[in-house]
C-alpha cells in the first residue's frame, strides 16, 4: 500500500482536500481518501509539493497524423488546413510507426491514461494493444458523393472489425458526409459513442444556412451539398441517432442557441475543446462561457495541428480564456473525459478506480506518481 498527499488532492468527485491522503493499492486501485494526513501511518506517508490528481484523460486525437508535427503552416484556416493534410500524410509505413510510438510514449510521460483515438488507416492499431494508455478507436468516415456512400460505409467496417477494442464507427464531419452516408451510420449505431468534428470554422454554418462561403466553395467539388437553413450542429444532430453519446469536438464556432437546442432536443452530447489546435488552424477559440462544464472536455487534436500533446497545455489556454477553477479545469480533464468515453475506472479518486494519479505544480509541470 501506498499513502500519497500532497498540498491538495483533487477527487474529483467530490470537494479538493487540503493536505488530504489517497491510499492505493500495488495495482494503483483507490483503497481510500483521508482528509487529514494523521489518519495515515506516518512511516509510509509520501508528501508531495504541488496537488494530485486523477491521470488525464485525452478525447480527441488523431495518432496516425503525429508524422505530420511541423509540416503544414499555422493560422491559414480550416479549408488550407483539411486540403494539405491528404497532400503531407503519406509517408513510408516504418516512419508512420516511429511516430506513433514517440507520440504514445509522449502522452503517457504527460500523465494521460485515456485517448479517444481517430482512425482512417490502420495505422496506429498495433500501438493500441500493447500501450499503458487505454484508447477508444473511433473509426472515422467521409464521403460527400452519395454513390460512393456504401462502398465507404464498408470499407469502414472492415477497418472496424479489424479494430482492437473499444471501437466504434462515425462521421468526419457535417461538411464531409453525404445523407447517405449519414443513414448508414446511424443505421448501424446500437448505442456505441460516436464523435464528429463541429463548427470548427465559421463557414461551416454559412454552407448551411445559406449555401455559400470559403468551405463550401471547396467541399463542392467533391459532391452534392445539403443546404438545409439550419446550423451544421443542428444539420448533423438531425442524422444521428439519439440513443448514442455524441461527443462534438471544436466548437470553435458553436452559438449559445445551438448549445440550447441539444440540450432542449435531449441529445446525450459531450463538448470536447481543442484549444491548441484551435488557435493553430484557425487562431480563433470558443466562448466557454456558454458551456455546461459538467460535459465539457479536452482533446489535444493531432501533432498536425499542434506541437505538443499535453492535456496540462491545454488546460493553460483554457485557464487564460475562462474564469474555471482549478477544480473545474481538472474535471475538465479527467472525470468528464473518462465520462465521455465510457471509460468507468477511470477519472476521480473513487474507491475501486484505477485513475492514474498525476503531480502538477502550478500548471506549470506535471508528473506520473502511479
Amino acid at each position: 500500500m501506498r499513502y500519497l498527499s500532497a498540498n491538495y488532492i483533487f477527487p474529483l468527485h467530490i470537494n479538493p482536500i487540503k493536505e488530504g491522503v489517497v491510499q492505493i493499492s500495488e495495482k494503483g486501485e483507490i483503497v481510500n481518501i483521508f482528509e487529514s494526513r494523521t489518519k495515515a501511518p506516518k512511516q509510509k506517508l509520501e508528501i508531495f509539493e504541488g496537488v494530485l490528481c486523477p491521470g488525464f484523460v485525452n478525447v480527441h486525437c488523431h495518432l496516425e497524423l503525429s508524422h505530420l508535427k511541423g509540416l503544414l503552416l499555422q493560422k491559414t484556416g480550416l479549408v488550407d488546413f483539411i486540403s494539405k493534410v491528404p497532400e503531407k500524410r503519406n509517408l513510408e509505413i516504418d516512419d508512420i510507426k516511429r511516430a506513433i510510438i514517440d507520440a504514445d510514449s509522449t502522452m503517457q510521460k504527460n500523465g494521460i491514461v485515456a485517448v479517444g483515438d481517430i482512425s482512417n488507416t490502420n495505422h496506429s492499431f498495433f500501438i493500441k494493444e500493447e500501450s499503458k494508455i487505454v484508447y477508444h478507436t473511433f473509426v472515422e468516415l467521409f464521403s460527400v458523393n452519395k454513390d460512393k456512400a456504401e462502398i465507404v460505409f464498408n470499407k469502414g467496417m472492415d477497418l472496424l472489425n479489424n479494430c482492437p477494442n473499444p471501437r466504434s464507427i462515425t462521421p468526419h464531419a457535417t461538411y464531409s458526409v453525404s445523407e447517405k452516408l449519414f443513414s448508414l451510420l446511424k443505421e448501424k449505431n446500437n448505442g456505441e459513442i460516436v464523435c464528429i468534428h463541429n463548427q470548427e470554422t465559421k463557414s461551416e454554418d454559412e454552407l448551411f444556412r445559406n449555401g455559400s462561403g470559403e468551405l463550401y466553395e471547396f467541399i463542392k467539388q467533391f459532391g452534392d451539398l445539403n443546404q438545409t437553413g439550419i446550423s451544421a450542429l443542428q444539420t448533423s444532430l438531425l442524422q444521428m441517432s439519439k440513443q448514442s453519446k455524441i461527443i462534438l469536438v471544436h466548437n470553435t464556432f458553436t452559438s449559445k442557441k445551438d448549445v440550447k437546442w441539444t440540450k432542449e432536443n435531449n441529445y446525450d452530447t459531450y463538448w470536447c475543446t481543442c484549444p491548441k489546435a484551435n488557435l493553430y488552424i484557425e487562431n480563433s477559440l470558443p466562448d466557454y462561457s456558454i458551456f455546461d462544464t459538467d460535459t465539457l472536455c479536452v482533446g489535444t487534436d493531432s501533432l498536425a495541428s499542434n506541437n505538443s500533446l499535453s492535456i496540462l497545455e491545454e488546460l493553460k489556454v483554457l485557464k487564460e480564456n475562462s474564469d474555471f477553477d482549478l477544480n473545474t479545469l481538472l474535471k475538465i480533464a479527467c472525470k468528464n473525459g473518462a465520462e465521455a468515453l465510457g471509460f468507468e475506472n477511470l477519472g476521480t479518486f473513487e474507491k475501486g478506480k484505477i485513475p492514474g494519479l498525476n503531480l502538477i505544480n502550478n500548471l506549470d509541470s506535471v508528473s506520473v506518481i502511479a
